[in-house]
């Protein structure tokens, strides 16, 4: 096989430094798991989950007590995606187009549109992984940051209380969020905030311990549930407690929802038709009694902070026969900034040329109690 993929590799790595510039926030966030090489499409690798540990007195006697055993649970991650972009040229059409705009300045073009749909295409998902989140902070239908840096303080209390480790704290937000960030008089100022990085060029800076990016992949959760519906507990519930004995009817709440219990506010991750719903991990945060009202919200922007380690994602080439498929060359480059490698290939026809750009990955929020979302 020739190697005539090499004159591409200029037009390839110009177009990887225009999509890494584009908002991608989530995908320089998160875990990338190389383990994926050794699944098939939808083929679940089980990712192992320890329990929480319990404290014993220490009893002397002759023989050590016959206990220790743990139930060691997991989570499953697939690749659940196989996806390509593909463009192609007739030998006539080049011809035509070297009179004018020329050929290799639009073929880079449009392999940097094909990075940009997959890099949207990821970041969506993973934007939708916010159903995994364990508590939430903030207003639904009010931008964060617009009056206060306060937001994220309290978005850091939910993971601290979770335990969740704090050295590497990632936070996505919206456009949105992120222009009512920038107006923040206290993050201009110099004297304030100790660098002019946010006036000059926009650049978001570290707050509460959180790095900050922007993403168009952010999720706007809207549901079919009735705005404002309210759930009234069956029964008393304990802190720590995920399933909530509720009598729910008919589009009352649904999986994504948000319900305000007590003075926390918790994500539903499912929910049993007339009896109960759940939330996930750590669960509730205080004792509700029989009878407490629970509110819904259905529609809200999903704001996302996490710790680095909770959010996986699982990227390789989409896999090929062992004989091998009709390509005349096939590379793989990797964008230095955010680590997501694509697949090209090329397919040589009859007076024509086939481009493929490719990449097969699929994602999971391992560690709900890990995450959390800060409404707008």
């Amino acid at each position: 096989m020739s190697n005539t993929l090499t004159q591409l590799i200029p037009d390839l790595y110009q177009s990887l430094d225009i999509v890494s510039r584009e908002l991608c926030g989530f995908i320089p966030s998160i875990t990338l798991d190389a383990s994926a090489e050794r699944a098939g499409l939808n083929q679940p690798i089980r990712i192992p989950m320890t329990p929480a540990s319990k404290a014993e007195d220490v009893k002397p006697g002759q023989l050590p007590p016959d206990d220790g055993d743990q139930d060691i649970g997991n989570v499953p991650l697939a690749i659940t995606k196989s996806r390509m972009v593909p463009f192609r040229w007739e030998g006539e059409e080049q011809k035509r187009i070297k009179s004018g705009p020329g050929y290799h300045g639009i073929r880079r073009d449009q392999v940097t549109q094909a990075m940009r749909t997959l890099v949207n295409e990821i970041e969506a998902d993973l934007g939708q992984l916010f159903r995994r989140a364990s508590r939430a902070a903030g207003e639904a239908g009010k931008t964060p940051f617009k009056d206060t840096l306060t937001d994220t303080a309290q978005v850091r209390k939910i993971l601290t209380d979770n335990g969740a480790p704090l050295s590497d704290l990632q936070c996505v937000i919206d456009t949105t969020a992120g222009a009512a960030l920038r107006t923040m008089a206290q993050l201009t100022k110099a004297n304030e905030a100790g660098t002019t990085a946010l006036r000059a060029q926009g650049t978001l800076l570290e707050l509460h311990g959180f790095t900050l990016r922007e993403s168009a992949g952010v999720a706007l959760h809207s549901s079919e549930s009735a705005p404002g519906e309210k759930l009234v507990l069956e029964s008393d519930q304990k802190p720590g407690e995920t399933i909530l004995n509720v009598k729910v009817t008919e589009k009352a709440v649904t999986a994504g929802d948000v319900i305000i219990a007590g003075s926390h506010k918790y994500i539903v991750s499912r929910v049993q038709a007339g009896s109960s719903i759940t939330i996930l991990a750590p669960g509730l945060s205080e004792k509700l009694t029989k009878g407490s009202e629970l509110k819904v919200l259905s529609k809200f922007t999903a704001n996302f902070a996490f710790s680095r380690s909770a959010i996986i994602l699982a990227t390789r080439a989409p896999a090929l026969p062992e004989e091998g498929d009709m390509a005349d060359d096939r590379m793989m480059i990797t964008d230095p900034r955010t680590n997501m490698s694509f697949e090209v290939s090329m397919y040589k026809q009859y007076r024509r040329v086939r481009y493929e750009i490719a990449a097969a990955w699929g994602c999971q929020n391992i560690k709900p109690e890990h995450s959390a979302l800060l409404l707008g």
